[in-house]
């Protein structure tokens, strides 16, 4: 078996760290917890990254545009406006039970911002402001709707992901 290029090794990162930051935050995470989820030691870890920031970021660029890769391919070859909704609903809804983390991350990333800003820092801010236009841009064009119609779309989205960070079973989303 061959060795795991550094590469791989930074996407097993970055799928870490989404897990792991979903979970706790950025103050609460440790690059510790991750690496050791990894399987590597810190040192390596500053090596695929320069500082937990860094690492931060890598996972909420790559929670957000997962997200827009699932509304794209389910809106893919789908006539616009309700077939494009309830193709996109549904893959929401499989994002949201198959891997929670994933928006928890994004979550997480809102959460973050403000407290970044606070101390003069808003690199958080410019990635999460422009993850978001890039997946809003994704369903608008999809749905080919109005811009009401898109913000409906995304408010029963964030009801969806409110309802999956407080533990509530599928069931009760119906």
């Amino acid at each position: 078996m061959g060795r795991i290029s550094a590469q791989e090794r930074r996407e097993s990162v970055i799928r870490a760290a989404i897990a792991e930051f979903a979970i706790a935050g950025y103050r609460g995470t440790s690059t510790a917890a991750i690496a050791k989820r990894v399987g590597v030691t810190q040192p390596y870890l500053f090596r695929l990254f320069p500082d937990k920031k860094a690492i931060f970021v890598a996972a909420l660029v790559r929670s957000m545009e997962d997200t827009r890769l699932a509304f794209e391919a389910a809106a893919e070859g789908v006539a616009g406006g309700g077939q494009a909704l309830q193709a996109m609903t549904n893959a929401y809804a499989r994002l949201m039970s198959t891997r929670p983390e994933t928006l928890l991350m994004q979550m997480q990333g809102y959460v973050t911002v403000a407290a970044a800003a606070a101390q003069g820092d808003d690199l958080i801010g410019e990635v999460v402001r422009a993850g978001w236009m890039r997946i809003w841009e994704t369903v608008h064009l999809s749905l080919g709707a109005d811009a009401d119609e898109t913000a409906s779309f995304f408010a029963c989205g964030m009801l969806g992901n409110t309802l999956t960070a407080i533990g509530l079973p599928v069931s009760a989303r119906k």
